[in-house]
C-alpha cells in the first residue's frame, strides 16, 4: 500500500470515527431528554420485578417436590417487561420519523449507517443497564420470597445466587435477551417507520409463535416452532433444570434470537440507505 493510499485511509477512518463520535453523542442526548423514555425504561423495570415476584409467591413446592425451576420462576417477568422494551425501541427511531427531526439527524450526519450504529449503540447500552437492575432485583427477590414457598435446600433448592453457574448464565443470558429485543424493535421501526405498525409487527413475532405452536398437534413441527420463535427459543436462556427436555439448548436459542435481530437491523439498514428521509 502507498503513502498515499495510507493517509487516505487513516483521513476516512478519523472522518467516520469524528462522524460515529457526533452521531453518540447527538442520540444519547436525544434519549436522555425523551421523557416517554425513561418512564417506559422504569415501567419495563418495575413490571420485570413485579411479575417475577407475583409467580415466586404464586407457586408453592409442596414436600414431594415440585419439579420447578426457580430461577426460571423469579426471572418470569422478563416475558412482560420486553413488551415495554420492545415499544421504547420503537418509539426511539419512530418518534423522529413522526417529528421530522430525522431529516436533521441525517444531515448532520449524512452516513446512514453510522446513525443507525450510533442508535444502537445508545439503545444497547440503556436497556443493557436497565435490565441488568431488573434482573438481579427479581433473582434477589426471589432469593427471599422462594424459600417461604417451599424451594427450600431440604427440597433440593439452594438459595438464587450468581455463585451458581446455571444461575449466572441465566441472569446474563436474560439481559443479553433484553438488548435483542431492543434490537429488533429497532431494526423494525427503521424498516416501518411508523410506530403503530412496527409495535405490531414486534410484539407478533414476540408472541404468536406461542400461540400458533398450541394450535398445531403435531409434536414434531411443535418442536421445529419451538427451535426459531424469536421469544421461546431466546427465553430458553434462562432454563437451569431439565435441560435435555428443551427444544433448544439454551446459547443456541439466544443465537436464534441474536439471528432475528442481526436480520432486523440488515432490512432496516437497507431500506434507511435507499429510501429518502
Amino acid at each position: 500500500m502507498s503513502l498515499l493510499s495510507g493517509a487516505r485511509l487513516t483521513t476516512a477512518d478519523g472522518a467516520w470515527r469524528g462522524d460515529f463520535g457526533r452521531a453518540l453523542r447527538a442520540e444519547w442526548t436525544k434519549l436522555r431528554t425523551a421523557g416517554d423514555i425513561g418512564r417506559l425504561l422504569l415501567l419495563a423495570v418495575a413490571l420485570t420485578v413485579a411479575v417475577g415476584c407475583g409467580a415466586a409467591k404464586a407457586v408453592k413446592c409442596p414436600d414431594a417436590g415440585c419439579g420447578q425451576d426457580a430461577v426460571k420462576l423469579a426471572l418470569t417477568g422478563v416475558t412482560v417487561g420486553q413488551a415495554v422494551i420492545a415499544v421504547l425501541a420503537v418509539l426511539a427511531v419512530s418518534g423522529e420519523y413522526g417529528t421530522g427531526m430525522i431529516r436533521t439527524t441525517l444531515t448532520a450526519v449524512p452516513n446512514r449507517l453510522t446513525v443507525l450504529t450510533a442508535k444502537a449503540t445508545v439503545l444497547a447500552t440503556v436497556v443493557l443497564t436497565s435490565g441488568t437492575a431488573a434482573v438481579l432485583a427479581s433473582l434477589l427477590a426471589g432469593r427471599y420470597i422462594l424459600p417461604g414457598n417451599g424451594f427450600t435446600e431440604a427440597r433440593g433448592y439452594a438459595p438464587l445466587s450468581l455463585a451458581d453457574g446455571p444461575t449466572l448464565r441465566a441472569a446474563v443470558g436474560s439481559v443479553l435477551y433484553l438488548v435483542l429485543i431492543a434490537l429488533i424493535g429497532l431494526g423494525v421501526a427503521t424498516a416501518v417507520r411508523e410506530a403503530a405498525s412496527a409495535i405490531g409487527i414486534v410484539l407478533g413475532l414476540l408472541y404468536l409463535f406461542p400461540v400458533v405452536t398450541q394450535v398445531i398437534n403435531d409434536p414434531e413441527w411443535q418442536r421445529h416452532l419451538q427451535q426459531i420463535s424469536p421469544m421461546t427459543a431466546g427465553l430458553a436462556i434462562q432454563a437451569t433444570v431439565h435441560l435435555h427436555e428443551l427444544p433448544i439448548g439454551p446459547w443456541a436459542g439466544l443465537s436464534v434470537l441474536a439471528a432475528w435481530a442481526a436480520a432486523a437491523l440488515l432490512v432496516g439498514s437497507l431500506l434507511l440507505h435507499r429510501r429518502d428521509a
